[in-house]
């Protein structure tokens, strides 16, 4: 078997993601190639090589990748496709964005977000909201799949790959990168962050989330958000946590003011540790808790802080 991964990067480094995929393709078995794809990202085809158990890095370096553009990552994924028996990508929104291009050219079913690994053939899957796994068996030829990064391990350093260019596709001209508003934290990323103190709706108010960024600031967390808080303008969609957000599973996920609706758990009960503070005894929040405080969030967050302090 041969397995190729597909590495999201910004140029110069590996994004969240890429190496627990790794992870997962180690559990396939098999040869183990990366594929960086980008404009001037030669860096960052050097950090994939560094990447225990991969075997091969291939680059592809040329303007049409810039951004990640969908159309000409998959156009260039289904020139060497033929090649594997298994295509990889981080189910993130640049895994998420292609992958089905690929799996609708290949004519095979993409299997999204894997989050186990039975057999080469055979890999487990979160459905109706992470409420229950569903077990896959998949008989194509190509097996194209999303892995759910927090099912696994994230891949360390040591190995040493060769680096080998690869001929860029042609352009597809269906889409062009013109540029990106990136917002600028001291925090840590969502999705690599060790701690995250997450609000929601009863936070009140986007002013109140002051609150939450002082305690974040003591524990050098990030700085998360339901979709309820998102939806009501309190912080901008780039914090939400839940099965339309992002999906963390840090050490510590502090839940502030979060009811706990599924769609949300989804996307943090992977945590190793979960605090929630809420007033509502109820709040199914409490029910995947490991310690809970039943609490007014304006009196405990504030007295948290100065503790901390």
């Amino acid at each position: 078997m041969s397995i190729l991964v597909i590495a999201e990067h910004d140029g110069k480094q590996l994004k969240p993601g890429t190496t627990n995929t790794v992870t997962a393709a180690a559990k396939i078995g098999g040869d183990i190639t990366v594929l960086v794809a980008g404009q001037q990202c030669a860096d960052a085809a050097q950090a994939a090589a560094k990447i225990t158990g991969v075997k091969k890095v291939l680059l592809a370096d040329a303007p049409q990748y810039a951004g990640g553009v969908a159309e000409n990552i998959a156009a260039l994924v289904l020139t060497v496709a033929g090649q594997y028996s298994h295509i990889l990508a981080p189910a993130t929104g640049f895994g998420k964005n292609f992958m089905p291009r690929v799996a609708a050219a290949l004519d095979v079913q993409q299997i999204s977000e894997i989050s186990a690994v039975v057999s080469a053939d055979t890999f487990v899957r979160p459905i109706y909201a992470g409420n229950a796994l569903a077990t896959v068996q998949s008989a194509d030829k190509v097996k194209v799949i999303t892995v759910r990064a927090t099912g696994f391990d994230a891949a360390g350093e040591g190995g040493s790959a060769a680096v080998e260019n690869l001929a860029a596709a042609p352009d597809t001209g269906l889409a062009k990168f013109n540029g990106q508003e990136l917002s600028k934290s001291d925090r840590p990323e969502l999705t690599a962050a060790r701690i995250i103190v997450s609000g929601g709706r009863g936070m009140g108010s986007g002013e109140n989330f002051k609150l939450l960024e002082a305690l974040a600031d003591k524990l050098g967390a990030a700085v998360g958000a339901s979709r309820a808080a998102v939806d009501s303008g309190f912080v901008p969609n780039d914090y939400q946590v839940g099965q339309t957000g992002k999906i963390v599973a840090p050490e510590l996920y502090i839940a502030v003011g979060i009811s706990g609706a599924i769609q949300h758990l989804a996307g943090m009960k992977d945590s190793k540790v979960i605090i929630a503070i809420n007033k509502d005894p109820e709040a199914p929040i409490f029910a995947v808790a490991d310690y809970w405080l039943e609490e007014d969030l304006f009196k405990a967050v504030p007295e948290l802080t100065r503790e901390l302090g």
